[in-house]
């Protein structure tokens, strides 16, 4: 297809979202159902030595976060990363992140989901899982049908609560660190970091394979990129909550993994429990189980309610460039993209059908596909940044990536790495496969498309 007139305006959206909204924004996509519940899994694979994976992980995404940003400051008034990806790789590629990063959302959403019904079964145990989804999106559609504004405040007393959470157990730790704090026949301490088969306890295999599962809590961290036509002030409130990532991850993640650590060795952490109740229940608070439970739900309405937004505004974006139909850039009258958001939620729905039949199954299979998705997106910004930088960006960059072009090569091969770990990971095989397959076709689907217009005018 021959690329069509790229979108120059972002008027039509209404910029409905403030200073704090954007940073509490960034701090919901920084923090996922992943640090609260699946770190369980990770401290067993990889040890302490699952404090550095975060790190690692964490400037590298930190790094895809500032190209993301440098290209949208480049031109404040296109909408997102996505109409950057048209603008340096051409509309094929367009066609391919657009529908790519819309799967990645709606696997996320469809794990989380999934994953509500769960959390809200630990109180209503004769509940029907699939109940609950439906409760949720309909809820969640509501607020978002309003206007953005309602979006930006749901997603801000979401991650209210996920930063209460974890600051709760970093200062609880570093009290029972500095008093010595016994539990379960354990004295409270850092050493707890080196002393149960050093820092490295599970070798080099087991640092390698918590990968996949660490940048699983880090997906949905580009979200910001998508706010761009929908900021008061892109050109401040960008680069502010861009920049604050390295302190978020830094507490959030590293913080959180150490405190943790110290107050019980690695090796009696029970990877079927969240290790946030394990340390709150050392504490003698005998309703930790509730409070987490109530916090990791909240997380996963937090990342429902992220994909109602991204999937919209990705299907506005596809729609409005002609890459999907074109009622998909319809907005109402407060400037929202209502199309995108009940066709995106109807999708959706399609998660009460799957736990209705696959309560169990379901979880692993797409919560593989969402991860895979994700890298794949980012892999993509960080070529369009690159060719951004060889045509645009050397002179007239308002917001540099730091250490150009060694840190943009090195975070492209990070991820290569991550998807060669997952690709020789037997559970996670066929999601990378599948994956692989979804880009196929999206180009394939690109080029009928092609075809079809070319047909259609002459």
């Amino acid at each position: 297809m021959a690329d069509k007139k790229q979108v120059t305006e972002t008027d039509d959206l209404s910029r409905g979202l403030t200073s704090r909204h954007v940073q509490m924004i960034a701090i919901g996509g920084a923090i996922g159902t992943g640090l609260f519940l699946g770190s369980g899994t990770a401290i067993k694979s990889a040890g302490p030595a699952l404090i550095l994976a975060y790190l690692i992980t964490g400037i590298f995404s930190y790094l895809m976060m500032r190209a993301v940003g440098e290209l949208l400051l480049s031109n404040t008034k296109l909408h997102s990363f996505i109409d950057f990806v048209r603008e340096y790789l051409g509309g094929k590629w367009e066609f391919a992140i657009g529908w790519a990063y819309w799967l990645s959302w709606a696997s996320l959403a469809m794990a989380d989901l999934t994953a509500s019904g769960i959390y809200l079964r630990f109180w209503f145990p004769q509940l029907p899982q699939w109940v609950t989804p439906l409760i949720v999106v309909a809820v969640l559609v509501g607020f978002n049908l309003i206007n953005v504004a309602w979006f930006g405040e749901l997603e801000s007393a979401f991650s209210s609560i996920k930063i209460f959470a974890i600051m709760a157990l970093i200062v609880a730790g570093i009290w029972m660190i500095a008093v010595g704090f016994h539990t379960q026949g354990n004295t409270v301490s850092l050493s707890n970091l080196v002393n149960h088969g050093g820092f490295f306890a599970t070798g080099g295999i087991g640092f390698v394979l918590a990968f996949p599962m660490v940048i699983f809590a880090f997906t949905g961290i580009e979200m910001v990129g998508l706010t761009a036509g929908e900021t008061k002030s892109p050109e401040k409130d960008i680069p502010k909550a861009i920049n604050s990532v390295p302190f978020r991850i830094g507490i959030f993640y590293v913080g959180s993994m150490a405190v943790i650590m110290s107050v019980y060795p690695w090796n009696q952490i029970n990877a079927s429990q969240s290790p946030f109740v394990q340390v709150f229940s050392g504490l003698g608070i005998g309703f930790a189980a509730n409070l987490i439970n109530f916090v990791v739900l909240t997380s996963a309405l937090s990342a429902a309610n992220s994909a109602i937004f991204s999937t919209s505004r990705t299907l506005y974006i596809l729609g409005k460039n002609g890459h999907a139909p074109k009622s998909f850039s319809k907005l109402s009258k407060n400037n929202v993209p209502f199309v995108g958001i009940l066709v995106s939620s109807l999708v959706f729905l399609g998660i009460v059908l799957l736990n209705y039949f696959y309560p169990s199954e379901i979880f692993v299979l797409i919560t593989g596909v969402a991860t895979i998705s994700f890298i794949f997106v980012w892999l993509i910004i960080m070529f369009a940044h690159i060719q951004y930088k060889r045509t645009d960006g050397i002179q007239n960059s308002k917001f540099k990536m730091p250490l150009f072009p060694i840190s943009s090569y090195l975070t492209i091969l990070f991820y290569v790495f991550v998807l060669v770990v997952l690709m020789f990971n037997a559970e996670t095989r066929i999601s990378v496969i599948a994956t692989v397959i979804f880009f196929a076709v999206m180009i394939g689907g690109y080029m009928f498309w092609q075809h079809k217009e070319k047909s259609l005018t002459k």
